[in-house]
C-alpha cells in the first residue's frame, strides 16, 4: 500500500474533521500531495492539493474551510475540514504524484478512501 489514509466519520453540520495520509517510504520524491472526494453518483472531484513548495489548490466549494498541509520529512498530508455541510458527505481519497524507486517513472497513487458523512 502506497498511501495510507485515516480519519473521517460522521458529524454534524459546522463540524469539523481532519483527514491524514501517509505515503510509503518506498517513494523516492512526491511532487503533489492532496485529496479528492467521491460523492454518492457523481465523479471525482479535486478538493485540495498541495505542492512539495507548499503551493495550494482548492476546489471553490471547500476555499475558506478546508485547510491542506503537507509534512515532506514524513511524507505525510493532512485535510482539516471546518465548517462542514451535508454536500461535503463523500468518500475522501488521499492522492500522490511521484516518483517511487523501481518504478516505470513518476506515476499517480491513490489511497482506499475514507467515508465523511455530514448530517444535517
Amino acid at each position: 500500500v502506497q498511501l495510507q489514509a485515516s480519519g473521517g466519520g460522521l458529524v454534524q453540520a459546522g463540524g469539523s474533521l481532519r483527514l491524514s495520509c501517509a505515503a510509503s517510504r518506498r517513494f523516492f520524491s512526491i511532487f503533489t500531495m492532496g485529496w479528492y472526494r467521491q460523492a454518492p453518483g457523481k465523479q471525482r472531484e479535486l478538493v485540495a492539493v498541495i505542492t512539495s513548495g507548499n503551493s495550494t489548490n482548492y476546489a471553490d466549494s471547500v476555499k475558506g474551510r478546508f485547510i491542506v498541509s503537507r509534512d515532506n520529512a514524513k511524507n505525510t498530508v493532512s485535510l482539516q475540514m471546518n465548517s462542514l455541510k451535508p454536500e461535503d458527505t463523500a468518500v475522501y481519497y488521499c492522492n500522490a504524484r511521484g516518483y517511487i524507486i523501481g518504478s516505470a517513472g513518476t506515476q499517480e497513487y491513490w489511497g482506499q478512501g475514507t467515508l465523511v458523512t455530514v448530517s444535517s
